[in-house]
């Protein structure tokens, strides 16, 4: 399976993105669950959110709980992250990642979308 991560850019703080994950091969995109991470400069990558293969659950890390949604379009093939309220801390290179059901880990990933939050 194929993921490309798309939608970052520069925004002020206080602004709001959308990142977009197209999924695209290997089985169909509902046989997933997609997780979307973050690598900020000179940092580990880290979770930022997920959503199950049906939508019907989603998790969050901490910072960005009731500022982040996580969605899912199965019929696009697409899977969301919307992003109010951002701060220069969200500032990273955002990916997308597969996890097909039954798996233990994400097995597939795309490439990143650098989101920067500056005054």
């Amino acid at each position: 399976v194929q993921l490309q991560a798309s939608g970052g850019g520069l925004v002020l703080p206080g602004d709001s993105l959308r990142l977009s994950c197209s999924v695209s091969g290997g089985y169909s995109v509902d046989y997933y669950a997609i997780g979307w991470f973050r690598q900020a400069p000179g940092k580990e990558r880290e979770f930022v959110a997920s959503i199950t293969s049906n939508g019907g659950t989603t998790d969050y890390t901490g910072s960005v709980k009731g500022r982040f949604t996580i969605s899912r379009d199965n019929a696009k093939n697409a899977v969301y992250l919307q992003m109010n309220n951002l701060k220069s801390e969200d500032t990273a290179v955002y990916y997308c990642a597969a996890q097909r059901i039954g798996a233990l880990r994400y097995g597939y990933w795309g490439q990143g979308t650098l989101v920067t939050v500056s005054s």
